[in-house]
């Protein structure tokens, strides 16, 4: 199997164990028994658990870093602010598995280098979607509309309904504290 394919497998396998057990509680020797390989086998591509999470959390962020790259190249215009906040969910959803386990794990993620990655880019986020005049009340606002795409991906797994609809409307939810804030809701 081909180094890549072989790193991609550690990365799904740890993810999913991590998600389940908990990153603590989570051995690399478990990890590479689901693997059914050695842990000399494992080593040759990651030395930690931690090199492991760093490596999930750079492929699956990829999309969020680009996001911030594109927002940062546009007009601050509130049309422009309210993709950000689209494609951030899109972003959301193709990187799941991730944003379930820092969920599910979040005193741990505190202490890994993710952590802070993590909080730098939500901040930047925020930036990109406020204007640095806004009274606090707006700046909460901003800020909220990204948190409430965050609970949306969690929380609405337990409310009743058609997926994409759900999505829309955490959408819409988010759209509307967006648009209070920049006075047009």
């Amino acid at each position: 199997m081909a180094r890549g394919n072989t790193r991609q497998r550690i990365q799904d396998v740890a993810l999913e164990l991590f998600a389940e057990q908990g990153y603590e509680k989570t051995s690399l020797r478990e990890i590479a028994e689901h693997l059914d390989v050695t842990k000399a086998a494992l080593y040759y591509h990651f030395k930690t658990k931690e090199d492991i999470i760093i490596g999930i959390f750079q492929d699956l962020t990829q999309p969020v870093d680009e996001l911030i790259t594109w927002a940062r190249e546009q007009p601050r215009t509130l049309e422009v602010r309210e993709e950000i906040l689209r494609r951030y969910q899109e972003s959301l959803i193709s990187a799941y598995p991730l944003f379930r386990f820092m969920q599910e794990n979040q005193a741990a993620v505190r202490e890994l280098s993710i952590g802070l990655t993590f909080k730098e880019r939500m901040l930047e986020l925020s930036g990109l979607i406020q204007e640095p005049d806004f009274t606090v009340r707006d700046r909460v606002r901003c800020v909220s509309a990204i948190f409430t795409l965050h609970a949306g991906m969690f929380f609405m797994d337990n409310v009743e309904g058609d997926p994409e609809e759900k999505r829309e409307a955490v959408l819409e939810v988010a759209l509307d504290l967006l648009n209070q804030a920049h006075g047009a809701g």
